[in-house]
């Protein structure tokens, strides 16, 4: 029954989106939530029929089915109602019996998803809503984030982030949205919104902080899927759309060996290399030459470039942590943030030693965020610890483990404050 759960878990996370954005397309982006509450009650529906009569040959088939037929369903008891506008030529041809099975039919077509995702993605971009409520909508309605899970990644409160998703649903409400891809002039700006929520989806993928499992496949499917979306469209054909998907590669490339067949996480410096991907590593290679064109340099480009120097290197020790930490100047000076620098920091230490590296801890602008961050105070821990400070060092590890989402996490924190005593 857990093995159920937890398939059928991901299954829905993987088409949620795919629903929401077929089914907004036919009640209209100002009845989201009647969206959302058809795939909710199918996923509802798909977790108490599986767990008696065991998944079904085609899981993905049947939960769009059930979807579809649910959908019907709405519009028959509503289709003389102002609560939905059949106004538009595509929807009039639902008010119809003699229409409605084939119309709803063709809106469900498995060529069509991607176009309607992708326009789904571009109505949750809308220039008048503020930049964080567009990344809100797409990790809620497109990616399956749970309120807790975007709260993390925006070092955000859920109270603030269920704030944000009322606020954008209100403006659906009134503005009524037409699920578009928008003009080349709005095109940028929307796809740089689109490339933030993949790259926070990807990022819960590849450490899952909050969740048993510290890396969860299905997110990094996911936000690969995503990405790709844009790569093949014409539109959206833009360098850090390609640096992205780069980054995503390489990162992806060292999965089999982040972790034990316990389900422990083995770090970076006793990772088997021989484990990485090759063929992930050769694919991003690939997508960087892609993103080399125009004048364009992104946090994407420069983080992928960081990710190929780790996945090239034949060893920990032979890594370029100086190019390394060059790479992380850049985007420190062009795109600063308190995780940056914190990342900046780890560099530091490798090239200069944990004295400068403590400097830089306390020059980090707006550090104050950091501290309910667990890893600030774990990097913390393990600076003291090199300078010899075994007393400063337990106490930012103690504060590590204390902040740690995870027993994965603060077993590992854990194992460093051991260490202290064996030196």
């Amino acid at each position: 029954m857990d093995n159920i759960n937890e398939i059928s878990s991901q299954l829905f996370r993987r088409e949620s989106g795919k629903m929401i954005s077929i089914l907004t397309r036919i009640f209209g982006t100002e009845n989201l939530d009647t969206a959302e509450d058809v795939v909710q009650q199918t996923f509802i529906e798909a977790i108490q029929t599986w767990k008696i009569k065991g998944l079904p040959e085609n899981p993905a088939g049947w939960l769009f089915l059930v979807a579809k037929n649910k959908a019907i369903d709405i519009i028959r008891k509503n289709r003389h109602s102002v609560l939905y506008d059949f106004s538009n030529d595509e929807r009039n041809l639902l008010k119809s019996e003699y229409t409605l099975a084939s119309t709803m039919d063709n809106l469900w077509k498995e060529d069509l998803i991607a176009d309607d995702q992708l326009r789904m993605m571009f109505a949750c971009c809308h220039p008048e809503i503020a930049k964080e409520n567009q990344i809100t909508l797409i990790l809620k309605t497109l990616c399956g984030f749970t309120t807790a899970e975007i709260a993390k990644a925006f070092l955000s409160s859920e109270d603030t982030v269920s704030k944000r998703l009322y606020r954008t649903k209100e403006f659906f409400r009134k503005a009524r949205i037409a699920l578009k891809i928008p003009s080349v002039e709005e095109l940028k700006s929307r796809t740089g919104t689109l490339l933030t929520a993949i790259y926070l989806l990807f990022n819960e993928g590849y450490y899952s902080s909050g969740n048993k499992k510290l890396i969860r496949k299905e997110l990094i499917e996911e936000a690969m899927l995503l990405c790709k979306l844009l790569t093949e469209n014409e539109h959206t054909q833009l360098p850090e759309v390609f640096a992205l998907m780069a980054l995503i590669c390489f990162h992806s490339a060292r999965n089999d060996s982040r972790t034990s067949p316990e389900g422990e996480i083995i770090l970076l410096p006793y990772q088997d290399r021989s484990k990485w991907d090759q063929s992930l590593i050769r694919e991003g290679s690939h997508y960087m030459d892609k993103a080399s064109f125009g004048n364009a340099l992104t946090s994407y480009h420069i983080e992928a470039a960081i990710a190929y120097e780790h996945c090239i290197a034949k060893s920990y020790a032979e890594t370029n942590w100086k190019l390394i930490l060059d790479y992380y100047q850049w985007i420190c000076l062009f795109y600063p943030s308190p995780i940056t620098e914190l990342n900046k920091v780890v560099a530091l230490m490798q090239v200069h030693g944990a004295r400068a590296a403590l400097l830089a801890m306390e020059e980090i602008k707006d550090r104050k965020k950091l501290e309910s961050y667990y890893l600030y105070h774990s990097i913390l821990g393990e600076i003291h610890a090199q300078s010899g400070d075994r007393s400063a060092a337990g106490i930012y590890y103690a504060r590590g483990i204390e902040l740690a989402p995870s027993e994965i996490e603060k077993k590992i924190i854990r194992e460093k404050m051991e260490g202290l005593k064996m030196e």
